[in-house]
């Protein structure tokens, strides 16, 4: 792996990073493809879309369709036909969040699959074994995830049995592969210092926060993200797990993180909801029936180019797959670009009017 900075705005970075010959600009949102499949596209629709990195997910793709089935045709990348970048996320936030009668101990965590209800077993170990299996091109460690609230003590312990899944995630990693660590410790500010600390010490390829946007107010996750971001390692990507909106992840740019994920561009389209130069468009609104422009006529993309937004409502209406297809299509561009200008506005040092920008157009979803 090698990262570089190509120019800062105080905090703010530009930067490249490459892994495996394929190299992505940052800072980069990646789309999620859970299961080796960005919902309703394929992959020339997420080249058409700038789409450098998707993320997809280790716990699902263990069971679904199962490691012995990606291994037999090379790998994720073959699998689904993509030669962009891949980051796959160890499992543990789904472990503990779909999981079913969760066990976990120190050696790891044995739950029952929400697909079918056999027994399964996830450990640090197994973790980075199934991500090296399906040569993922960057591994996430294997990492506890709590709910949100949840008091000091439960907060230290899980942090601590973190950092110790950390460091055998680390020495699970028998191929040498890109590994990011993730920064846990809820929202106390001490014991985000204490796992920020120890996860440097143990030198990985690039650190993420975790345990973000999981309910807690806004303020929050900024004052965590603001407090730690700019103190990890300047020579390495640092990445924010989670965080989607426009705003949240501009002034998490402006806070020094380089990478984000996040369901919102995908899962929105789905229901309608749009993202465009304007602001938050709702294809469900009335006032779209007879409207014969497109979703946003400053965008470039193969929805605003070729199809109305009335046109659009109909298929919705109708329930037709096209209006999530193109829907997802607007969406999924939108964020690309968005990142696009946020790139360069801190090579341009006008990183505060864009987002100044932003807080006029999406005003309405700042919180």
């Amino acid at each position: 792996m090698k990262f570089s900075l190509e120019s800062n705005h105080k905090h703010a970075r530009a930067g490249r990073l490459s892994v495996n010959n394929k190299t992505i600009n940052t800072p980069a949102f990646m789309t999620i493809g859970t299961y080796g499949s960005v919902k309703t596209m394929d992959t020339f629709d997420l080249k058409k879309c700038n789409v450098e990195i998707i993320l997809s997910n280790a716990f699902h793709l263990m069971l679904r369709p199962g490691t012995a089935l990606i291994e037999k045709f090379g790998g994720l990348h073959q699998l689904m036909n993509w030669d962009g970048l891949i980051l796959t996320d160890s499992g543990g936030y789904q472990v503990f969040s779909l999981g079913k009668d969760i066990k976990i101990t120190d050696v790891g965590a044995e739950f029952r699959s929400p697909f079918n209800g056999d027994k399964v077993f996830m450990s640090p170990e197994i973790s980075i074994d199934v991500q090296t299996k399906i040569n993922t091109d960057i591994m996430m460690i294997f990492d506890e995830c709590i709910k949100y609230p949840s008091n000091l003590s439960v907060t230290e312990k899980s942090m601590e049995l973190s950092l110790r899944w950390a460091e055998r995630s680390k020495k699970a990693n028998y191929a040498s592969k890109t590994l990011f660590g993730i920064v846990q410790g809820g929202m106390y500010p001490k014991l985000r210092e204490e796992s920020r600390r120890a996860l440097i010490d143990m030198d990985f390829d690039g650190y993420a926060l975790g345990g973000l946007s999981v309910g807690e107010p806004s303020d929050v996750m900024h004052e965590i993200i603001d407090e730690n971001a700019h103190k990890l390692p300047d020579n390495k990507p640092r990445y924010v797990m989670g965080i989607g909106k426009p705003l949240d992840i501009a002034y998490a740019v402006r806070a020094g993180v380089d990478m984000f994920d996040c369901v919102i561009p995908t899962r929105n389209a789905r229901n309608g909801q749009l993202f465009t130069s304007e602001g938050i468009k709702r294809i469900r609104n009335a006032k779209y029936a007879n409207d014969t422009s497109p979703v946003d006529s400053n965008c470039q993309c193969y929805t605003c180019k070729n199809f109305s937004i009335s046109y659009i409502k109909h298929l919705d209406r109708c329930n037709e797959i096209l209006a999530a297809r193109l829907m997802t299509i607007h969406n999924v561009y939108f964020y690309q670009n968005l990142m696009a200008k946020l790139r360069n506005a801190i090579i341009s040092s006008s990183l505060d009017e864009l987002i100044n920008q932003l807080e006029s157009d999406f005003k309405e979803v700042r919180e």
